[in-house]
């Protein structure tokens, strides 16, 4: 059976049809690329509703993914409540995550990556990381944080993951 991966856009506007989702499709491409392994994806499009998103976070582990990327929600405006719903529903927070993909921002050039307020966190045994809604941005985030995710999920009783060696070195420590 292949490892679970849960994608959730984070938007009013292409939650309502109003654009097409770019950024999920974006996270999927990424994932793809960095994954020996052949995972199935479990994406949704949801509105900027902190019950809805914490609603949705929760369903997706319950269904068996090891990890769930949200894309979107994480800035200040008024109707981002990406972090807050993670807080709602997941039990440990990884500020290491968030810290590394303001970093990698800043090193190409976003200045406005200081207001972003991602993160990742635990909910049962998925890791969930939180990304931003632009597309660009997302690769320069998950370039900075995807060499420890699969240990992370390894910790947390997941598949494991293979990294695809050429384009990404994942992290495991020496099994001596």
């Amino acid at each position: 059976m292949r490892p679970k991966i849960g994608i959730v856009t984070v938007s009013d506007r292409a939650s309502a049809g109003v654009y097409e989702d770019k950024s999920g499709p974006a996270i999927e491409a990424a994932l793809c690329s960095y994954l020996a392994t052949e995972c199935a994806f479990e994406k949704r499009v949801i509105p900027d509703e902190r019950a809805g998103i914490a609603a949705t976070l929760r369903e997706l582990a319950a269904n068996g993914c090891c990890l769930v990327c949200t894309t979107g929600g994480t800035g200040p405006a008024l109707r981002d409540v990406t972090p807050e719903a993670i807080a709602d529903c997941c039990t440990k927070e990884l500020p290491g995550f968030g810290e590394q993909m303001r970093a990698a921002s800043l090193r190409a050039g976003v200045p406005t990556a200081i207001l972003s307020r991602q993160t990742a966190a635990i909910l049962d045994r998925t890791l969930v990381v939180t990304l931003p809604g632009k597309p660009a941005s997302i690769r320069v985030c998950l370039d900075a944080v995807f060499p420890a995710i699969p240990y992370c999920i390894d910790l947390l009783g997941g598949p494991r993951l293979e990294g695809n060696p050429a384009v990404v070195q994942v992290f495991r420590p020496d099994a001596k």
